[in-house]
């Protein structure tokens, strides 16, 4: 298949990776590699507290021999991890898959529902929870298969007194824990003080091995779990470093990970290809405090950060961001969902820093395309589709698109999830005949190989015969000076058979609803134009921040 997006890699980006993923049988390799090279540099840091390479190395192994010796999990079993941005997160990470576990990363957010059916789902034998949302556990624990709980505190792995103090003041001062019941529940830290005194068994693992059973956010249905191999996360990880290693230089970065560990963006793009780089990885736990989120950023000369639109559009518009130091910021990375232009354009304004965007799904581990780092301004792509990655364009009726048209965009590459775990039917429908994953998404592709997201196929607007879709409304609106975020929808209208609706939340009190449709008449064709625009306080997004579009119909 031709490749006509090679043509625009940045230098020394190469091609495929074949060679390269299969010098490595597991994504505990290249760990254990870097703690070899890093050992005394920062690893992870949260609440000030860091740990270097070798007491991250030695942590996961405490964890890993408790799961082993004393909970006798064994290789293939699946254990479920529900925690914010914790130093406890990547540690439990590593140590269950040091054990040969497969990890379930599970939303701290979770009602008792959406958690009951991903743990029968998955068929989890344990689960690792921070205390604030045991009560969510408690609720649904005897309706699971899960044997083994461990609670875990906020403060658990920072240093004395500051873990004391912030395990007093989330209890007892915020009142954060609500009260739960789990009488055989073990605490992380005896995990910790009886691990280390466990001989850890190195269990083999190989490329056909299932990691992590990745849920989809479930904001189109139910959850499903793509099983991502120790292949499929290699594959990305090393993927990924090879498009950024001309602006990496290894031990020498500072990430800012805002964005959930649970999420498969942070997973790959922070996590994993950042301890590949032996670079320090900043916890965020709460980035909706943005005032604390500013104090932290403030203190830590970091050089890259990851994070999605609404993240990047909420610190540009939050008191004291202006005045951050950003000298040393080179890598700006935004995922999740589309980058607005309005946004893109104030981030390089004040740091300096071109707001690139990539593009990625959960069942592809995630990512898939990524713009040049060294772009001099956001360009409207998803970016060029990495090494050992195809894409391609189909219509309709599944036939490939060569002309410069829209279609559903679709990939191969080592990256593809396996399936979805237990649901054979909803894989055949996720792959072509072919197998090409398909999207969900439509996008088009330049002559330079570059792709545009237009959509999402479910979220597309028919209006009088026409395609709308939101992206491009919502786009146009949060350019006007007046508006901070929006969201479009499609609403029943008998005319012309869908009309556009629009929500805003305003950034001047003073913008009116004629104000606004009065600008986006001369800035949209008539039938993109909506009907009617709602002015909300606050859009609803899930806990990465996505916006809902789901949730706007019920408006």
């Amino acid at each position: 298949m031709e490749r006509p997006w090679l043509k625009s890699y940045p230098d020394g980006v190469r091609a495929d990776l074949d060679i390269e993923i299969d010098q490595y049988s597991s994504i505990i390799d290249i760990f254990g590699k870097s703690v070899q090279e890093f050992a005394n540099q920062p690893a992870f840091s949260n609440f000030g507290t860091t740990l270097s390479y070798s007491q991250f190395e030695q942590a996961t192994a405490c964890v890993a021999s408790y799961l082993q010796n004393t909970l006798g999990l064994t290789k293939g079993d699946r254990i479920a991890i529900m925690m914010p941005n914790l130093l406890q997160n990547p540690v439990s990470i590593f140590g269950a898959l040091r054990a040969g576990l497969t990890v379930v990363n599970t939303n701290p957010l979770y009602t008792a529902r959406e958690l009951r059916h991903q743990l029968k789902d998955s068929g989890a034998k344990a689960i690792i929870v921070v205390e604030n949302f045991a009560c969510t556990v408690q609720e649904v624990v005897n309706d699971t298969n899960v044997e083994h709980i461990i609670v875990t505190k906020m403060g658990d792995m920072l240093d004395f007194p500051k873990s004391l103090l912030i395990n007093l003041v989330v209890k007892y001062v915020k009142k954060m824990v609500p009260r739960f019941s789990l009488p055989n529940a073990i605490s992380f830290k005896t995990v910790l003080s009886e691990g280390s005194k466990q001989d850890l068994t190195t269990i083999p693992l190989a490329h056909d091995d299932i990691a992590f059973l990745q849920y989809t956010g479930g904001t189109t249905g139910v959850a499903k779990g793509a099983m991502l191999t120790h292949k499929n996360m290699l594959a990305n990880m090393l993927q990924a470093s090879e498009w950024i290693k001309n602006e990496v230089i290894p031990g020498k970065e500072t990430i800012i990970t805002a964005i959930p560990l649970y999420h498969i963006f942070s997973l790959t793009a922070n996590c994993l290809v950042f301890i590949k780089a032996g670079a320090e990885n900043v916890l965020i736990t709460n980035p909706r405090d943005f005032k604390g989120f500013i104090k932290e950023l403030n203190n830590t000369p970091f050089t890259a950060i990851t994070g999605v639109n609404t993240l990047f559009n909420a610190l540009i518009n939050t008191p004291g961001f202006h005045d951050i130091n950003f000298s040393q910021l080179k890598i700006s990375l935004g995922g999740g969902m589309s980058v607005q232009p309005a946004v893109a354009a104030q981030w390089k304004q004040i740091t300096g820093c071109t707001l690139v965007e990539a593009f990625g799904l959960t069942e592809t581990s995630p990512a898939v395309c990524i713009n040049p780092l060294k772009l001099n301004a956001y360009n409207g792509s998803i970016g060029l589709p990495i090494s050992s990655t195809y894409c391609k364009l189909i219509d309709t009726e599944g036939k490939e698109i060569t002309s410069n048209e829209a279609g559903e965009l679709c990939v191969k590459g080592p990256q593809v999830m396996q399936g979805y775990w237990n649901l054979p039917e909803e894989t055949a429908n996720a792959f072509t005949k072919d197998g090409w994953l398909k999207t969900g998404d439509i996008a088009k592709m330049d002559g330079a190989g570059y792709f545009y997201i237009v959509d999402r196929i479910k979220d597309m607007i028919l209006v009088s015969g026409f395609n709308v879709y939101p992206n491009e409304i919502e786009n146009v609106i949060v350019e006007h000076e007046g508006v901070l975020e929006c969201g479009v929808i499609g609403v029943t209208d008998k005319k012309q058979g869908e009309a556009v609706k629009a929500f805003v939340v305003k950034k001047e009190m003073s913008l009116t609803e004629a104000e606004l449709l009065e600008y986006c008449k001369k800035n949209l064709t008539a039938y993109k134009v909506p009907n009617k625009i709602v002015f909300i306080h606050e859009l609803p997004k899930t806990n990465v921040g996505k916006v809902l579009r789901r949730e706007l119909k019920s408006l």
